[in-house]
């Protein structure tokens, strides 16, 4: 394998990136995502790219002052263990510091792979009652979850809550 370099997402890697998530969605480990969804929202994608060809991609969403969510973390099978989720994460980690955040949820599958890396588990309510109240207003999907909402349940089964302080 040749290496890879991660990078902040472009306008011209959108279609890449749902090319990335397709084969997720079909195995339904990941929700899909419309095209217009993954434009709105290009410059919270960090790709890793090796010989012009995108290996993964994932997300930054800031939820709050001081609370963001990784999202749509993906990594081709090709490239699955060679370092590349890592790097996509401590990216991200590094982009959330400069925006001033101090927390990093997850809502993942992969445990194992979230816990090397320093996230824990969480419990039902992790914001004061003020931000709760608040963050039931916004109408994104992963805040929902970030609440676990009832109406978000099916979309979360088998889903683990994760959180890590920055």
């Amino acid at each position: 394998m040749t290496s890879f370099g991660v990078r902040p997402a472009r306008t011209s890697d959108v279609r890449g990136i749902l090319a990335l998530l397709e084969p997720w969605v079909q195995r339904r480990i990941l929700l899909g995502k419309e095209v217009v969804t993954v434009f709105e929202s290009v410059q919270e994608f960090v790709v890793a790219e090796a010989d012009g060809e995108l290996v993964g991609c994932g997300a930054l969403h800031v939820m709050w002052e001081d609370l963001g969510e990784i999202r749509t973390l993906i990594v081709s099978d090709a490239w699955l263990h060679h370092g590349v989720g890592g790097a996509i994460v401590e990216r991200l980690e590094h982009n959330a510091l400069e925006l001033g955040l101090s927390r990093l949820f997850c809502l993942t599958f992969e445990v194992d792979f979230f816990t090397r890396r320093g996230f824990a588990p969480i419990g039902e309510q992790v914001v004061d009652h003020d931000v709760y109240s608040q963050m039931l207003r916004s109408p994104d999907e992963g805040v929902a979850e970030f609440l676990d909402l009832a109406h978000v349940k099916p979309n979360t089964l088998g889903n683990t809550r994760m959180l890590k302080n920055l």
